[in-house]
């Protein structure tokens, strides 16, 4: 049976986003891997599947594949994508709408001018809950990477994150360095890296490597990470504008109050419609 689909980005950062609600669903990661291809198949970052929520306090079960076909607990870009995709399909009228990762509750919020807002939750610091194999929690940790002392700071927002600060951002190593951290045996579950350029407390420069994906044009939670990283060192505003390579997002985060969700707020995009044979 033929499978309906949309294409979607968030700044660039690309989904292959399905409607599991009306239409029956099957995945296996080798089917993902296939349909990821830029060449071969669609092409695509990650892929987003909308399915019926299985808890009164959501509408929707919201689930993320990369690439590689493992399936992941959250993406900032991605659910606004899922919020304009529901809406756009005529799903929910919701206005904001819940919806259920596998790890949290999110709230999605499409505001006047278009734009969306995403409740990502509160930031984890615990390594266990990161999780980072490491014996004690801190601001900042150092591993060795090929001989090379890095360091950085580390976040769960539902998926882990490491941050690194760097003084030039088309200088940093985020190829090499990204995969080699992004699949560090201190990281179980793998990371996503994220590399920070600071230009005043309200404005960062941010490129991201993603686990399973490779560097992407943006990334949203990989942008509140990096956010709620430099609060937690200082450098920081509760409000900062974050520059990606496909365009800007604006995260806020009142560091001051432990329970606080970060918010993110930034564009949703449909591309096109198409329809995809079994394989």
């Amino acid at each position: 049976m033929s499978l309906r689909f949309t294409k979607m980005h968030g700044l660039g950062n690309d989904f292959m986003v399905i409607d599991g609600v009306r239409q029956s669903v099957a995945l296996s990661a080798a089917t993902i891997r296939q349909w990821a291809d830029r060449h071969f198949g669609i092409g695509f970052d990650q892929l987003l599947l909308v399915e019926p929520s299985d808890s009164p306090e959501a509408e929707f079960r919201y689930r993320i594949f990369n690439a590689d076909g493992r399936e992941v607990a959250q993406c900032g870009n991605g659910a606004r994508c899922f919020a304009r995709f529901v809406h756009d399909q005529g799903l929910s009228t919701r206005n904001p709408l819940r919806v259920r990762t596998a790890v949290d509750i999110l709230e999605l919020s499409i505001q006047d001018d278009g734009q969306i807002t995403v409740s990502q939750g509160v930031p984890r610091w615990l390594p266990a809950e990161i999780p980072l194999h490491v014996s004690e929690p801190a601001l900042r940790y150092t591993l060795e990477v090929d001989g090379q002392a890095v360091t950085f700071g580390a976040v769960s927002l539902g998926n882990p994150h490491a941050v690194v600060l760097v003084d030039r951002l088309e200088q940093a190593e985020v190829t090499t360095l990204g995969e080699r951290l992004a699949t560090h045996p201190q990281f179980p579950e793998g990371v996503n890296v994220g590399f920070m350029q600071i230009i005043q407390p309200d404005l960062i420069h941010l490129r991201v490597f993603e686990r399973g994906v490779g560097e992407t044009l943006a990334c949203g939670s990989g942008a509140c990470a990096a956010v709620a990283v430099g609060q937690r060192w200082g450098l920081l505003k509760s409000r900062v504008q974050v520059k990606l390579p496909g365009g800007t997002l604006f995260i806020e985060w009142p560091e001051a109050d432990p329970n606080a969700a970060v918010m993110l707020t930034g564009p949703a995009t449909r591309v096109f419609e198409g329809v995809v044979a079994p394989w």
